[in-house]
């Protein structure tokens, strides 16, 4: 017959303690836990301090910024647009070198990407002119005959 009794004394003790030494973090566990805390707290320090003097900043220097933005509001937007369009002029530059390269190649017989759609597309309007020009040709006939039935003398 097996022993179901539940242990008392010193022996539920130190089942106790066994069980609570399991469920415990080890040392590597709790070293990554302090250093998480520790980093934690040092960033949020620093956030508030960032806010706070910016805030401090922004308090002081406002008369400053108001008083000086009849200078500085015209230098940004100077500053602003001669920054777009020398951004625009190297882009638009960018894109015609590559284009004018595109197109070198196309010449030179050297099939860059995209050159079958152009083919394909050139195709496409050779064979559209063609059919026009031919149903222009079948039609264009009947037309005059229709004119020259209704002015006999023309």
């Amino acid at each position: 017959m097996a022993d179901n009794r539940t242990p008392t004394g010193a022996a539920a003790a130190s089942t106790l303690l066994r069980r609570f030494q399991d469920h415990t973090p080890h040392s590597p566990h709790l070293l990554g836990f302090l250093t998480l805390f520790i980093t934690a707290s040092i960033l949020m320090f620093l956030t508030g301090v960032t806010l706070t003097a910016g805030i401090l900043a922004l308090i002081f220097l406002t008369p400053f910024i108001i008083f000086t933005s009849p200078i500085w509001v015209p230098l940004a937007f100077l500053l602003f647009a001669t920054t777009a369009g020398v951004l625009s002029l190297g882009g638009i530059a960018l894109v015609s070198a590559a284009g004018f390269s595109w197109a070198y190649r196309y010449f030179k017989g050297m099939h860059p990407p995209g050159s079958e759609g152009l083919e394909y597309a050139r195709s496409r309007i050779y064979d559209t002119a063609s059919h026009v020009k031919d149903y222009a040709r079948e039609y264009g006939g009947y037309l005059q005959s229709k004119v020259k039935d209704a002015a006999p003398g023309a």
